[in-house]
């Protein structure tokens, strides 16, 4: 049974409420017509004001010390307001793969100024739709005599523009992954790209022979695979929540407007039609509740292969839900709702991007089947 202790409940409850507020369908239609990178206002708000971004980070380096439940519950509420800030790249991307890969001295820094919501940060995967993004990296560090020589290009990287750090896997001579942190304007080029969904900017990064010092190499060592496995976990835990989030608010889009819209002298809501689409829609979402939060609980308890199973098929659930919510929404609106006008097209554009990122659906159940079957997965 998912119950939530008295303070989890407090986060979940004031957060549902500053969202409702700051995070309204206006304020997210501000930021996608002028096409900004972010809601500025509301990222300062999250990260500095509430501490939402030190929520996960070791109280050793000035975060709250608190777990993935916390951060789960924040990822499921700014999903369901479309919230347009960075804080799926900093906090489940970027955060979680400096804690789990970094040097001593790159977690002070950067967790540190993290928590203090000194810095969006985002990390520059080499192909965002892959299962395992960080094995195939396009960028190559070549050493120099005071540092290193960054030179390649990552075709796609989420919240670029509004960063003011990014993490650059490159490869090294030896064919080792090193971490590189390059801050705003240090050489790089950044090239917005148009996407579906413009509550979520993408851009394109482009390194042609940076030269960075030997202190902005941040990993302990190279990038391991357990240390990216377990970065990679985080952040699908993460996005399985925003999924569930916007699930749930396209449905309460689409119970606002059926309370409201009248057919025949009666609201469309009182239509048995109307009611059963709706109620099941409301099970689904209950459903994967359970399985992203016991994925939260058991995320760092159990066997890592098998945690990762669990985040996987909670990616998969998450997904179909996703998609099905916002379809549900645009036919219970009838004839406005794939009009600009309406909500529900935003919602499906979410849900179209976020499906193709870490792995598609079939992916994760490849991952799940090779594991149950031991017959290296589907064929």
């Amino acid at each position: 049974m998912l119950e939530f202790t008295p303070d989890q409940q407090m986060i979940r409850e004031e957060a549902q409420r500053f969202l409702r507020e700051q995070s309204s369908s206006e304020a997210i239609r501000r930021v996608v017509d002028a096409g900004a990178s972010h809601d500025a206002g509301l990222w300062a708000s999250i990260s500095r004001e509430l501490g939402w971004c030190a929520m996960a980070i070791p109280e050793a380096f000035g975060g709250l010390g608190l777990g993935a439940t916390e951060v789960v519950i924040l990822m499921e509420l700014t999903g369901a307001r479309l919230a347009c800030v960075p804080f799926w790249s900093t906090v489940c991307m970027a955060a979680r793969l400096i804690e789990a890969a970094g040097s001593e001295a790159a977690k002070t820094k950067y967790l540190g100024a993290i928590a203090a919501g000194e810095m969006a940060v985002t990390v520059a995967l080499g192909d965002l739709s892959a299962a395992n993004p960080m094995s195939g990296t396009s960028v190559r560090a070549v050493k120099s005599a005071d540092g290193y020589v960054l030179t390649g290009k990552v075709a796609q990287v989420i919240d670029l523009a509004a960063a003011d750090l990014v993490i650059v896997p490159a490869q090294l001579e030896d064919g080792a992954t090193a971490l590189f942190a390059l801050e705003r304007d240090t050489g790089q080029v950044i090239l917005p790209l148009k996407v579906i969904d413009g509550t979520r900017p993408v851009a394109s990064l482009e390194l042609a022979s940076v030269a960075v010092s030997t202190t902005q190499r941040i990993d302990a060592g190279g990038l391991t695979d357990a240390a990216a496995q377990s970065a990679l976990a985080f952040a699908n835990l993460g996005l399985a929540a925003e999924q569930l989030g916007a699930a749930q608010g396209a449905l309460d889009v689409t119970l606002a407007y059926v309370a409201e819209r009248v057919q025949f002298g009666r609201t469309i809501a009182s239509f048995q039609a109307i009611k059963h689409r709706c109620a099941e829609l409301v099970v689904d979402i209950a459903e994967a509740r359970s399985l992203v939060f016991g994925a939260a609980a058991g995320l760092g308890g159990m066997d890592a292969a098998e945690s990762a199973l669990e985040v996987s098929g909670a990616r998969v659930l998450a997904s179909d839900l996703q998609f099905r919510a916002a379809e549900e929404a645009i036919q219970l609106h009838g004839g406005v709702g794939f009009t600009w006008e309406y909500d529900p097209h935003l919602y499906f554009k979410r849900a179209q991007a976020s499906a193709a990122l870490l792995g598609s659906r079939e992916a994760h159940l490849d991952r799940i089947a090779a594991s149950v079957f031991a017959d290296g997965g589907l064929k």
